[in-house]
């Protein structure tokens, strides 16, 4: 899976259902590419599409429960990997915080 992939199945994990413009607005690329994503997405079961209550013209992208899992599943092996490398690493306290200070900035950005 692309991180490109990940990225649009995070988003769909945090704030749930979303159409294909909001989803290519939000990760910066064309609305005809997204398409592209979610149709591979959605082939591998990890998305699905469901009609707008209020614009049928308008399709919203859901996430799945295997989606769901592939992200958590792809967090904590990142997360492992994460911890295994700083392990292996002799950080002083004022470098742990700092890296505790960085950590809380770069949630600021994924959350937005």
């Amino acid at each position: 899976m692309s991180d490109a992939q990940l990225a649009v199945l995070a988003t769909l994990r945090m704030h749930g259902r979303r159409t294909i413009t909001a989803l290519a607005e939000r990760e910066r690329v064309t609305a005809p590419s997204m398409t592209n994503m979610i149709n591979g997405l959605e082939e591998q079961g990890y998305v699905v599409r469901t009609p707008d209550a209020e614009d049928r013209r308008r399709v919203q992208v859901d996430i799945t429960d295997a989606g769901t899992e592939i992200v958590a599943q792809t967090i904590k092996r990142r997360d492992e990997l994460l911890a295994d490398m700083l392990g292996e690493l002799d950080f002083t306290e004022e470098e742990l915080a700092t890296l505790r200070e960085a950590s809380a900035l770069m949630r600021k950005v994924v959350d937005r």
